[in-house]
């Protein structure tokens, strides 16, 4: 079983970045796909992006050609670079974990991200 533990959300100007870390552990974080998701306010928490464990990513729509997710098996992280913010990627972003595609059993605290206009 891996645990998980996010970092790196605030506040930040639309047009900005911010990049958040997910730190696992668990000695077969390797063999893990890895996700990360948002939960805006009263909002249900909606898929973002996801990495296979051979580094194979998958993006939503809203997200694609500003986000990249990115993992350093070594140290056992992965990562959510995030440029060209816009308002309405404000949310707390979680971290997750899970051994296939798409069924995550795992997940972090979340951490908050907020993009003023």
């Amino acid at each position: 079983q891996v645990q998980l533990v996010e970092s790196g959300g605030g506040l930040v100007q639309a047009g900005g970045s911010l990049r958040l870390s997910c730190a696992a552990s668990g000695r077969t974080f390797g063999s893990y796909f890895m996700g990360w998701f948002r939960q805006a306010p009263g909002k249900e928490r909606y898929f973002v992006a996801r990495i296979s464990w051979s580094g194979m990513t998958y993006y939503a729509e809203s997200v694609k050609g500003r986000f990249t997710i990115s993992r350093d098996n070594a140290k056992n992280t992965v990562y959510l670079q995030m440029n060209s913010l816009k308002p309405e990627d404000t949310a707390v972003y979680f971290c997750a974990a899970g051994l296939t595609a798409g069924q995550y059993d795992t997940w972090g605290q979340g951490t908050q991200v907020t993009v003023s206009s």
